[in-house]
Parts: C-alpha cells; sequence; structure tokens
C-alpha cells in the first residue's frame, strides 16, 4: 500500500483525535469556569505512527484490509485523572454520551475490583505485569474529507501514578523489544503494587487534598483580583490610593483578610468610577 493510500485511511483518525481532544479539555475548563474541582488533570492523543501499524500487522499476520476492523486503536486518546475514583466519573461521562456523539463499543478494565462507573463490566484485574489502566474503545462518527466514517478509538483513563509506571514500562519494552529480562519483570510488578497503594492512600485523604485544592484556587483568584483593582486605580488617575493599598496588600495574608481588602479595594473602584 502507498503512503498516500495510508494518509487516505488515517485522516479521519486525525480528524476523530483532534475533535474528542477538544471536547474533553472543554469539559475540563468548564468545571474550572464552574468553580468546580475537574476528574479530568490532563489529556492527550495520537494516532499511530505507520511504522507501528505495519509492526503490529505482522506480528498477528492481519490483512491490510483488515486494519482498521482488527486494530482498535489506531486512534488513542489518554485521560489522566488525579485520583482512582475520577477515572469512574469520567468512564460516566463518557457513558453518557453514548449513542449521542459517540457508540461505547467495548470496556477493558484493568483496575482492581469491581467496575465503580455506569458500565459495570464486572470485575477488575490488574494485567499479570502490574499494568493498570480503564480502556473504553468507541466508535466515533468523522465527516472528513474523504466522506462519512465511523473509526475505532480506544480512550485509556488512568491516575497520574499509574500513567508513570506505565510509561515507564512501555519504554523498557521499546528498548528490550518486549522481551524483558526476568528480573526487571519483577520489580516492575512489585512497582506496580507499590504504585496501587499509593492511589488507595491517595484516595483516604481525597476530602483533605480536594479542599486543600479548592482553598488554593480561592485564594490565588482573590490575589489576582486585587492586583487588577490596583491596576484599575492608577487607571483612574488615583496613583497615591494604588500605592497605599500595594503598600497594604500581602499575597501570604490569610485568605479572609485578603477578601475583605478585595471588597475595600473594589468599593473603592466603583466610588471613584460613580464620581466620573
Amino acid at each position: 500500500m502507498k503512503a498516500k493510500d495510508w494518509q487516505r485511511i488515517l485522516m479521519p483518525y486525525h480528524q476523530a483525535v483532534d475533535e474528542l481532544l477538544l471536547k474533553f479539555n472543554q469539559l475540563k475548563d468548564q468545571k474550572a469556569q464552574l468553580g468546580e474541582t475537574s476528574p479530568i488533570e490532563s489529556v492527550t492523543g495520537r494516532v499511530k505512527s505507520l511504522s507501528s501499524i505495519l509492526e503490529k500487522i505482522n506480528k498477528y499476520h492481519y490483512d491490510v484490509d483488515d486494519v482498521e476492523e482488527k486494530i482498535r486503536d489506531l486512534a488513542g486518546i489518554r485521560i489522566i485523572c488525579q485520583f482512582v475514583e475520577d477515572i469512574y466519573e469520567v468512564a460516566d461521562m463518557i457513558y453518557s454520551r453514548n449513542n449521542k456523539d459517540l457508540t461505547v463499543f467495548q470496556v477493558k478494565n484493568y483496575l482492581e475490583g469491581e467496575d465503580r462507573s455506569a458500565f459495570h463490566s464486572g470485575e477488575g484485574h490488574p494485567k499479570p505485569s502490574g499494568y493498570q489502566s480503564y480502556h473504553i474503545i468507541v466508535k466515533y462518527p468523522v465527516f472528513s474529507s474523504v466522506g462519512y466514517r465511523e473509526v475505532f478509538v480506544e480512550i485509556q483513563i488512568r491516575t497520574l501514578a499509574m500513567n508513570f509506571w506505565a510509561v515507564v514500562e512501555h519504554s523498557l519494552n521499546y528498548k528490550y523489544k518486549a522481551k524483558l529480562p526476568e528480573v526487571i519483570k519483577k520489580r516492575l510488578t512489585k512497582t506496580a503494587s507499590t504504585v496501587q497503594s499509593l492511589d488507595t492512600e491517595m484516595s483516604t485523604i481525597r476530602d483533605e487534598i480536594l479542599s486543600a485544592q479548592k482553598l488554593f484556587r480561592m485564594k490565588s483568584s482573590t490575589v489576582n483580583d486585587i492586583v487588577d483593582n490596583i491596576e484599575m486605580l492608577r487607571r483612574l488617575q488615583r496613583p497615591e490610593l494604588a500605592d497605599e493599598y500595594n503598600k497594604e496588600f500581602n499575597p501570604q495574608e490569610d485568605l479572609i483578610q485578603l477578601i475583605l481588602l478585595k471588597r475595600e479595594i473594589e468599593s473603592e473602584v466603583g466610588h471613584i468610577k460613580e464620581m466620573k
């Protein structure tokens, strides 16, 4: 098959990745705009390289004409979360779109324990290597220059700790061409247990972490508002008042004190605007 033919085949997959990246990032940003904590920490996407596709074709002896049906991870989206609970929340977000802008085709649960999402895929188990992740294969409709297509996209959802382990394992498998020395296999399996323990511990203090993050966001927003209002006083030709508040302003101050200062400056700004 010529390079141009491959380009024609993969074009809808590139478009699917671009569109899904936009949608998931919008969901993440909209949560922030509402002052809520998003279960999505970050989102990345990719389409398999031609060399990876050909390698998989040779490995499993696929017919080139069957590539799109047999290889269901030609397009991939990876969603990183902070907590295991977030994984199931993201899974439910995807499920809520089922038969709307995508169709859930298959769920592969590599997390320990019962599936807590709306999928109810049953008992999950990490791979023998220790790999943990939650995979959802969807069919996604694409209207591209080559016409209408429904393409498979694999969505991987995992925690930061799971992702770190998976990236390291992938790099080692690439180096040793998937024939890892036994000693490295054992060490990877051991560290996978450590990752699981870390995620479990983080879940137990999740409320404290989320509360601290919310407090930080509130303080950061208040500090930014104070800085903006001090600058507004300068634009309103009140530099002496701006300097006075600037001296009083201490970003390390308690949140309550910062909120009170913010309200005082906003009141001054509003009063000056009314007088003009």
